[in-house]
């Protein structure tokens, strides 16, 4: 059988922003450079929005820092700043199917994609971090200072907004990753200058009209578009930025990292996986295959923790991949606005070039070339890729992450081995074990070096759930009490009496 592609169908009434929003203004860049938007279905430019440069950055972070050292933000209630996020959080859900019908145009994912996390979960998050605004708590602490004994002393912390946060998100939930580094930084008295990837600035600009709508006050959240290389260079290193809150690739994690540890600035970096997904041999075979196929064709592969390396043991090796390879060559691939399709195109053109780029490696490399590739056009698709590399040699796929619908599935028979091959990546965000026997499945857990460990399941976060890397797949962590420890700081107070 043969991948499908469903044929493009339009979104309806997507609102296109064209101005950036900073200091509750719509504004153009200083410049007058506009950069274009695509619908990567089919290739065609849908906006055009400012392309901002570092004078432009200036103005958005000097309205941050002019709203935060006002207090309108900081020394708001906490009951307060919960009831505005909560109703971004109702408009979000309000405005849904217009906002899913945006992304999806923007971004290429599936209509029931954007619905879901796009919409559905950033209202989650919303509410989840809205109600951390009224329990941001410190602590009494006993000292044993040495004082003369009539002195005694009492002591406390508190957590204090940490300032102005540069935040920079990609493209692959554009939306949801907005809301992942606003929500938690408006929650805790921060102010915030966004930065959308340049491929998909649609959805956060239009999250910041509904900021302003919900009550958020003028220069508490900016949205400023532009290229990484200048906009996003400009907003890592400006000096009134007290904190950058990054998404993105190892690569440009790295640099980030290195221009804030020279200035001695917060930094959280949430950057690449290559995730291991392990069968052992007790799995049934078409649980397993299922498992892998949305373990890695989730979100056409655009996502961080996508499990990219499957290991089955040998016994079940050929049942499990012959099946996963049946449901690739079923998948409907075609516009995420079609009702009918599985899979949808990649988001730019640049990225298309770059993943079929990757295939060919594979090719090169020896390994058999199960099913998948690319399509052709209109539209940036790539067909549900599966390698088979059955005696786990050396090739790129395995080192490199593709971003994309690509596979290279390897057998084991020895639970040490496989470990070890698991963890033989720079990177260590995701893993999967899947199994019935729950020993064997906590021995895999306590070995993996990764920041999520799954058990017969992939791709779940919470937003109660920390998530973060452990070597080059990041430095921080998001979600949970770990998220409002990255947008505070500790003051300590002590009393003599």
């Amino acid at each position: 059988m043969t991948t499908t592609m469903a044929h493009p169908a339009q979104g309806n009434n997507e609102r296109l922003r064209n101005k950036m929003l900073i200091s509750g203004e719509w504004t153009d860049a200083e410049s007058g450079n506009t950069l274009p938007v695509y619908n990567p279905a089919t290739g065609e430019q849908i906006a055009a929005v400012p392309d901002a440069g570092p004078a432009d950055i200036d103005r958005a972070v000097t309205s941050a820092a002019q709203t935060f050292a006002s207090s309108q933000w900081r020394a708001m209630q906490p009951a307060a700043r919960e009831r505005i996020l909560l109703k971004l959080a109702d408009l979000i859900e309000a405005h849904g199917e217009e906002l899913a019908h945006l992304e999806t145009l923007n971004n290429g994912k599936l209509l029931a994609y954007s619905r879901m996390f796009e919409v559905g979960a950033s209202a989650q998050w919303l509410r989840y971090m809205a109600g951390w605004a009224t329990k941001i708590s410190g602590s009494t602490l006993d000292l044993s200072l040495p004082l003369p004994p009539h002195i005694r002393t009492r002591a406390s912390t508190q957590r204090v907004p940490v300032g102005v946060v540069g935040a920079i998100i990609p493209w692959n939930f554009p939306l949801l990753m907005a809301v992942w580094k606003v929500a938690p930084a408006l929650a805790c008295g921060c102010t915030v200058v966004l930065k959308p990837a340049e491929e998909t600035p649609l959805t956060a600009l239009r999250l910041g009209e509904l900021a302003l709508e919900a009550g958020l006050p003028r220069g508490a959240l900016n949205v400023v578009t532009g290229r990484g290389e200048t906009a996003g260079a400009a907003l890592v290193k400006h000096p009134a930025i007290n904190k950058i809150a990054f998404t993105g690739s190892t690569e440009v994690g790295r640099i980030i990292g290195a221009v804030c540890g020279e200035n001695l600035k917060r930094v959280s970096l949430e950057l690449g996986g290559k995730s291991p997904v392990i069968v052992l041999d007790d799995c049934d075979p078409q649980a397993a295959a299922e498992g892998a196929a949305s373990a890695i064709f989730f979100n056409h592969g655009q996502v961080c923790t996508a499990g990219s390396r499957l290991y089955v043991h040998e016994k079940i090796y050929s049942e499990v991949v012959d099946r996963l390879v049946v449901l690739a060559n079923n998948m409907v691939v075609g516009s995420g606005l079609h009702e009918g399709s599985h899979m949808g195109p990649l988001v730019s053109e640049h990225h298309h070039r770059r993943v079929l780029k990757l295939i060919e490696t594979g090719v090169d490399d020896g390994a058999e070339l199960l099913c998948g590739g690319g399509m052709g056009g209109p539209g940036y698709f790539v067909k549900p890729t599966i390698f088979g590399n059955r005696d786990n040699r050396p090739i790129r796929l395995l080192e490199q992450e593709v971003f994309g619908p690509v596979l290279v599935a390897m057998s084991f028979s020895d639970n040490d081995d496989v470990i070890r091959s698991a963890n033989a990546s720079v990177y260590g965000l995701g893993a999967s074990i899947w199994t019935n026997d729950l020993s064997a499945a906590l021995r895999f857990t306590d070995s993996l070096e990764a920041g999520t460990v799954w058990i017969n399941t992939h791709n779940m976060v919470d937003p109660n759930l920390p998530f973060g890397g452990f070597k080059q797949s990041g430095v921080g962590r998001e979600h949970g009490a770990a998220a409002i420890e990255n947008y505070t700081d500790t003051k300590s107070l002590v009393i003599a009496y």
